[in-house]
């Protein structure tokens, strides 16, 4: 009795430290362990796609009954602005505006919700760096949400320039098409971690969506005058008018304003909203208490 009281007690084998790969697996059960992930993105992907496909299906019947396909087209239209665009049947506005919201909103989530269920302490306690948690949060969600993109703007474009292959259906290698898919399929992330950074500074369900709704979609309406130039100029940095400019089709005349925004500059408000984003997140999550 004496020998095996006086043995050293067995010490435990020390724990792996948590890897990032680790991490990415942690935020991936996370992100589908609720069922409104899979119900919100799968509804609203349908949705949009639905939407365009049914303006290309009415646009497609209008046309048919305006002109026979027998007919030969008019040698010079009146006016190169009201020519039908089959592009934007691809990408009608209001889809796409729910599309924002939608994936705002996941993005939001994934970051309020862990905060409101009390997660969020579980998880820094595990993994006390918490910018490590926040770059493998951003990381799955950014991927899950470019997929959404790729696969919701392919669909519409595929279908409604097949609807419309009659009147003047577009494919990938016409001029401005591959622009306005890739512009849209980014929209998707580019707004989900504009939900994440709004989700970490309110760490409420309600106050991110008020955010998100406010911040993408009624900032920009109000900042379309063109009387005073730095009105407009806040108006073209705001990601709703970055993707409107880049799904425009290049073969059409648009009336851009007296202070048109520039391709190159609507690429770089989608660069500096997704970077400013994330930066508030890992700022936010680094400085504030729980």
């Amino acid at each position: 009795m004496t020998a095996v009281l006086g043995k050293a007690p067995a010490r435990l084998p020390a724990q792996e430290p948590a890897r990032f790969r680790h991490l990415l697996a942690a935020e991936w059960i996370k992100l589908w362990s609720l069922r409104s992930s899979y119900w919100v993105l799968g509804v609203g992907a349908l949705t949009v796609i639905g939407i365009n496909v049914n303006s290309a299906a009415s646009n497609a019947d209008r046309l048919a009954h305006q002109r026979l396909p027998s007919e030969p087209p008019p040698e010079v239209p009146a006016r190169p602005e009201l020519l039908f665009d089959p592009l934007h049947t691809a990408f009608v506005d209001p889809a796409w505006q729910l599309l924002m919201l939608i994936t705002a909103t996941v993005g939001g989530i994934a970051v309020f919700g862990e905060y409101s269920s009390g997660l969020v302490r579980t998880t820094f306690a595990a993994v006390p760096n918490r910018q490590a948690v926040v770059a493998a949060k951003v990381s799955v969600v950014s991927a899950v949400m470019l997929t959404l993109g790729t696969f919701v703007a392919g669909t519409s474009f595929g279908i409604t320039q097949m609807l419309l292959r009659e009147y003047g259906g577009l494919s990938l290698g016409d001029p401005g098409a591959l622009r306005a898919v890739a512009a849209a399929a980014l929209l998707a992330p580019l707004c989900a971690l504009v939900g994440m950074a709004v989700g970490v500074v309110t760490r409420h369900a309600a106050g991110s969506v008020v955010g998100v709704v406010a911040l993408l979609l009624l900032v920009p309406a109000l900042f379309q005058g063109e009387r005073y130039r730095w009105v407009k100029e806040i108006g073209n940095a705001m990601p709703l008018s970055a993707w409107e400019r880049l799904v425009m089709n290049p073969e059409r005349a648009h009336d851009l304003g007296k202070y048109p925004l520039a391709i190159t500059e609507a690429w770089l408000v989608y660069g500096a909203w997704a970077t400013a984003a994330v930066a508030i997140a890992l700022l936010v999550v680094r400085r504030r208490d729980l």
